[in-house]
């Protein structure tokens, strides 16, 4: 049976938004897979450790070793895995992928592809920048994702064109559940005892994404997904203060929908 954990290898420019992007995506990740442990592991964090008076060419493959231990020890515990690297090296990749394969567990690219002149723009703010010379170099380099069936982006994200970056990570985080089959919680088998009590914020949140998720396997909808857990939040936003049970939760979350799509739900898909 494949293991339910699995690793993301982010990919991509200095300064290019993955550490923000990885941050946001363990946060809404341990929201909605709340049975698991999200890990990012951060090579400039092992870095730092490795080479803490100055930087020294000589240790990168001690860096790199402890890296991918790192992930194949987080990986053995059970966790889920954020790689924030630059991974521009299809080796480098294929070093990840892997682990993956020893564990039998599935591995996801995401490129984080914002332009080099954003790049250079927004490494000015940082804490400690460096040099710009060393993001043009990098950018050079960049081994394309077009030689390999394995090594290529579940999704590619310019964070300089994105207004919401939580609207795209649950999307993604949607487009995961579907490749893994993972149930987004324990909750659907947990609630049969409780169906006649009233519902906590906790559990309108999660079963409003489960019949989410059971509208968007009829493919009528799918052209519809972004606006639909768009008006998912609202509706959470607009009942946490309300006293439902499940089956009043179901009518008025249909009818919620109907009014704000405009159009007519069948039953059976509640």
């Amino acid at each position: 049976m494949l293991n339910q954990n699995f690793i993301i290898c982010l990919t991509g420019l200095p300064a290019s938004g993955k550490t923000t992007f990885a941050n946001k995506l363990k946060g809404i990740l341990e929201k909605r897979l709340n049975e698991f442990v999200v890990k990012i592991i951060d090579p400039d964090k092992i870095r730092q450790v490795v080479m803490a008076n100055k930087f020294d060419h000589k240790k990168e493959s001690l860096v790199r070793e402890n890296n991918l231990n790192a992930i194949r020890r987080e990986i053995q515990e059970g966790h889920i895995v954020i790689s924030d690297d630059l991974n521009y090296y299809t080796s480098m990749r294929h070093d990840i992928k892997e682990i993956a394969d020893d564990f039998n567990i599935k591995f996801f690219i995401i490129h984080v592809d914002t332009p080099l002149e954003i790049c250079i723009k927004w490494n000015k703010t940082r804490g400690k920048p460096i040099p710009n010379k060393i993001i043009k170099r990098i950018q050079k380099k960049f081994d394309p994702f077009n030689k390999y069936n394995w090594d290529l982006p579940e999704a590619r994200y310019d964070l300089s064109q994105i207004q919401d970056i939580n609207v795209e990570i649950e999307d993604l985080i949607d487009r995961l559940i579907e490749k893994l089959k993972i149930p987004e919680s324990t909750f659907e088998e947990k609630e049969q005892v409780k169906s006649y009590s009233n519902l906590d914020n906790e559990q309108l949140d999660k079963l409003t994404r489960i019949y989410v998720g059971k509208l968007l396997q009829n493919s009528n909808y799918l052209h519809l997904k972004k606006k639909i857990i768009k008006i998912r939040k609202l509706f959470v936003r607009l009942y946490r203060t309300k006293s439902l049970q499940k089956p009043e939760l179901s009518k008025a979350f249909k009818d919620y929908l109907e009014k704000n799509l405009n159009l007519k739900i069948p039953e059976e898909l509640f």
